[in-house]
This record gives C-alpha cells, structure tokens and sequence, in this order.
C-alpha cells in the first residue's frame, strides 16, 4: 500500500513517538510519580502503560489506583499522581528529540492542514510545542487529553476543521483503531515505538509504515 502526501487535505500527527521521541519520558514519569506505592505497584503501571500506548495519563492513574494496586495500599492520590507526572514530563519534553525534517515536510505540504492529536494533556502540549518553536506547524491546533483521541477526531471532522481526504500518523495501535473509528487513513511510525508487536500488527491490517517523518521527504511509499 503506497501513501501520497500531496492526495490529503490534512494530516493528523500523534505527539509521542512521531514528533517528539518522548514515550521513554512518559514510561519513566509514570514509574517515578507512582513509586510511593512500591517498585512493584510502578512496574505494573508501566506495563499497563505500555500495553495501552495513545491513552491519556487521567485514564491510566484512574486504572492504577482502582485497578492494579493492592487492596489497602496508600500512596499519593490521583492529583498528587497527575501533579508528579507532569512535573518529571515537563522537564524530558523540553529537552527530548524533535523528529528530523519537519519543517521540509512541512514545506512539501504546504497545501495541507496539520494537526496534533495526542494522549498528552492539551494545555501541557500547547505550551512545550511554544516554547519548542513548534506550535507554528499546526495551522489546525493541538489537541490532546482529557479528551480521547476518537472525540477529538470526531469533533474536529464535524466542524470542519479536519477536511478528508485525511492521514493520521501514530505509532500505537489505539493511534490505528482511532483512525479507522473515525474514517481516516493511517500510517504507523516505527522508529520510536513501545509496541513491540507493530510488525505483526501493520501486516494484519495491511498498514503503511515507515521509520521516521524523515522517510516522507524522500520518498511517498512505505518502507520495509
């Protein structure tokens, strides 16, 4: 399956992982902000965490604290959670990778719309993509939680905001199945992924994929 940037009125970017190489900044502050209820208690959120790539964080403590701690144990509550987790999310964001050719994508699709749909919470996105210099690019907004993925996508569709034909990329399965929930094509981005069984996934399912947004500028097809 061949993917040509120049058919799409717009194109929908996931944050972690696709624009920033972050989702080992998001693993670590999940790890770090829920610490107060044992190594054990963290290490099974990561592996929920991970399990679940694109899903907002307000979901996951909801899980952990109703789901994956043991009956009786104390800890931080939630927004001592929330709080703990943004403060050790800030600081990665605003030194990690930024994806490579961006803004000479930006330029070869200089007709189409693009937005940030993200599992990252919105007002937090907003602010590190300014201050990154990078908030300019998304003509059509950055959005992320507390809204799920599929809300916004639906939202932004009735309002015209998001004008189809359109493509969303994202290295996650939820990324997939919100995308195809709501109409959009899609096309998975390997190169920084925690889905370890993307492969097996994209051949199932018949997804495009590629390594990097680096690998659009030279070439429309996906990639081996």
């Amino acid at each position: 399956m061949s993917i040509h940037l120049n058919h799409y009125q717009t194109l929908i970017f996931d944050c972690d992982g696709v624009i920033l190489n972050s989702n080992q900044v998001k693993t670590q502050a999940f790890y770090k902000a829920t610490l107060s209820y044992g190594e054990a208690a963290a290490e099974s959120l990561v592996n929920y965490h991970i399990q679940h790539g694109g899903i907002s964080r307000y979901h996951k403590f909801e899980v952990f604290l109703n789901e994956l701690i043991p009956p009786g144990t104390t800890g931080a509550n939630l927004d001592e959670l929330l709080a703990l987790y943004a403060q050790e999310v800030r600081r990665g964001l605003l030194t990690c990778e930024v994806a490579e050719g961006l803004a000479e994508l930006r330029q070869q699709t200089a007709s189409s719309r693009w937005l940030i749909v993200s599992g990252g919470d919105q007002n937090e996105l907003r602010d590190i993509f300014r201050q990154r210099g990078l908030d300019s690019l998304f003509d059509g907004g950055i959005f992320g939680s507390p809204d799920r993925k599929e809300q916004i996508l639906h939202r932004e569709l009735d309002n015209g905001n998001i004008k189809q034909p359109a493509l969303f990329l994202g290295d996650s399965q939820y990324d997939s199945q919100a995308a195809r929930a709501t109409g959009l094509d899609f096309m998975f981005i390997s190169g920084w992924t925690e889905f370890k069984g993307w492969q097996k996934y994209c051949s199932e399912n018949n997804l495009p994929h590629i390594k990097t947004l680096a690998h659009l500028l030279s070439s429309p097809r996906d990639e081996n």
